[in-house]
């Protein structure tokens, strides 16, 4: 019911100028051929893998995808891809220039170059959530004729300034481990920070109750949630991937008066990148039909991972209403 799908592309200009010598497309396709398409773009962390893992575990947003699931592979194809730069890309712990400058708009025209390789001239629907939210609302500016509908969760026309700041610091910390050639460990340390951002207040205060867990004074219960957390993205993200993605997610600009597609714009009201009020201004201003959902979450902008179930009938009346079998 799944297969991978490899787009090898060579010497790309990017938006602002740069080059990309290799650009490897990673993509994952679920469903049938013969069904209408569905893609489903997740933050800078997610994978291909939305609704398997490579290992037999759960996808990303597995809950959601599958047979008479709120996303029902019965009726869709879905469609996940990886971000560039790709995970394959070298970090040898040690600066060595500049990473790549890529935006929304760059990742919007390799989600055009697969489609096209598919042969797939139109999308029943996007779906975005953080990141990929930015780069759905890229493809839905750029490429309006190639989309149905759009629903963005947890994402706008444009970073939100206190987002801006803290990926800020975290940047800097992982150039300044860079420098030293612990490009790791600053990266552990960038994603402690963003942790605090992700969540909300009332989450970590019912959660943790500052208790000591070592005899270092920084180890606290929460401080070893964080740094778990830090191990575990570091496993998998190269640090200068981290650079280009994160300074992407602050590059993001869209026009939502030229995005004309059909649009359902789902919010958390803890979440502190992407609050409800820049999604409001983001609805008030779109060329095209939109609804706003605002819902309750201890989880901020980590909603679109964790609320699985408040999720799930809002996507499956979007689906049913806008997404039609062919």
């Amino acid at each position: 019911m799944a297969r991978d799908i490899n787009l090898l592309r060579r010497d790309i200009v990017l938006e602002n100028g740069d080059g990309l010598a290799v650009d490897r497309i990673r993509a994952r396709l679920y469903g049938r051929a013969d069904k209408p398409l569905l893609i489903v773009l997740g933050g800078i962390s997610a994978s291909r893998f939305i609704a398997d893992g490579p290992d037999k575990s759960a996808g990303w947003w597995s809950p959601l995808i599958g047979p008479n699931a709120a996303i029902d592979l019965n009726r869709f194809q879905v469609l996940g891809l990886e971000f560039a730069p790709g995970n394959d890309q070298d970090d040898d712990d040690e600066e060595d220039g500049p990473t790549p400058r890529i935006t929304s708009f760059d990742q919007a025209e390799r989600i055009k170059a697969l489609l096209a390789h598919l042969g797939v001239q139109r999308v029943a629907a996007i779906i975005g959530s953080s990141y990929g939210g930015m780069v759905a609302l890229a493809f839905a500016q750029k490429y309006p004729h190639a989309i149905g509908a759009q629903c963005i969760i947890s994402a706008a026309h444009q970073p939100f300034a206190m987002g801006v700041a803290w990926r800020g610091i975290q940047r800097r910390i992982v150039r300044m481990a860079l420098q030293a050639g612990q490009g790791g460990e600053g990266l552990k340390l960038a994603r402690q920070l963003a942790m605090t951002s992700y969540r909300s207040a009332e989450e970590f205060d019912q959660r943790f109750t500052g208790r000591l867990t070592g005899t270092a004074p920084e180890r606290f219960d929460v401080c070893d949630y964080l740094i778990a957390c830090g191990d575990k993205f570091a496993a998998t993200m190269p640090a200068r991937r981290f650079l280009a993605l994160s300074e992407s997610l602050d590059l993001h600009k869209a026009e939502p008066e030229s995005i004309s597609a059909p649009t359902l714009l789902i919010a958390s009201r803890s979440d502190q990148l992407v609050p409800p009020a820049q999604m409001q201004d983001l609805q008030s201003r779109l060329g095209g039909p939109a609804t706003l959902t605002i819902i309750n979450s201890l989880y901020g902008h980590d909603a679109f991972l964790k609320e699985t179930e408040a999720l799930a009938p809002i996507l499956n009346t979007f689906i049913r209403e806008n997404c039609h079998d062919l």
